[in-house]
């Protein structure tokens, strides 16, 4: 008489980190570094994704932060992509040599004829009305 088969043990979810703000001191970036070897031990093989949904000005200390958690990742094995990436990030990262690096997913693009959020349209004295 056969016993019950054994239970597959449950799926294991994949290593996303969100930025929900970016960080200011170095503290903080070491402890987003903590956070991600956390994930990775916890998470499914493949790559780590950061959604970086915070970044609305990037500057030299989310590069920094970026290029820090990349470092990180790769120690571990793994890869980094980078979720939410808006275009000016993705310019930033380019410049600083990190965009080939990082493999970048933008954010939602708008649809044809949809206005970008946060993009006001203007009227000029004189346009032709369209």
């Amino acid at each position: 008489m056969a016993g019950p088969e054994p239970e597959s043990p449950p799926a294991l979810p994949p290593a996303v980190l969100v930025l929900d703000r970016p960080p200011e001191t170095r503290a903080e970036v070491e402890r987003l570094c903590e956070r991600l070897r956390e994930l990775v031990r916890r998470s499914a093989p493949g790559p780590v994704t950061v959604d970086v949904v915070a970044a609305h000005r990037p500057g030299l200390a989310m590069v920094e932060t970026l290029a820090r958690l990349r470092l990180t990742a790769r120690r571990l094995g793994r890869e980094m992509r980078l979720r939410n990436t808006g275009g000016e990030l993705a310019e930033v990262l380019t410049r600083a040599g990190l965009g080939a690096a990082l493999r970048i997913e933008p954010g939602r693009e708008a649809e044809q004829g949809e206005q970008p959020l946060g993009v006001q349209e203007g009227v000029e004295p004189g346009d032709p009305p369209g």
